[in-house]
């Protein structure tokens, strides 16, 4: 499902020094940005529970033309997570950039919530922050 969600609405992507990171109510995608001509023996990476590390040629330092792409699962699946940095205090998305993620994940759990209507290129303003609005309390 969120596949098709992001193909269709786009992603909000947080820039970095060496690439950029994103995310959806399931996962994290990590884009870092490696020379080109890199083969796969010249990256190390380690991903831990709570930490991650990845080397190119080794240096920890990513430029250039070339990407490798690492797909985080969330633990907590639910559009209210939204995440504030990739790692705890370090890449975090700025204010606007956060806004839009939160307003991207909120545009997320309704369309699941709702799969008969399309919600890629709808706007949202109010109560998003947060995974938007509980409806759950309303009778069906």
């Amino acid at each position: 499902m969120s596949v098709h969600f992001e193909e269709r609405s786009g992603v909000v992507p947080c820039k970095t020094p060496w690439g950029s990171w994103y995310q959806t109510m399931e996962e994290v995608f990590i884009e870092v940005n490696v020379p080109h001509g890199t083969s796969g023996k010249e990256v190390k990476c380690h991903l831990g529970s709570r930490d991650i590390e990845l080397h190119v040629k080794g240096e920890e330092v990513f430029k250039d033309k070339c990407l490798i792409r690492i797909i985080l699962m969330k633990t907590n699946r639910e559009a209210g997570n939204c995440w504030a940095s990739l790692l705890q205090g370090e890449y975090c998305a700025n204010a606007w950039v956060q806004d839009q993620m939160q307003r991207k994940l909120t545009l997320e759990r309704f369309q699941r919530e709702n799969p008969g209507f399309d919600f890629s290129g709808a706007e949202i303003s109010g109560n998003f922050a947060g995974g938007g609005p509980d409806f759950s309390s309303l009778q069906k």
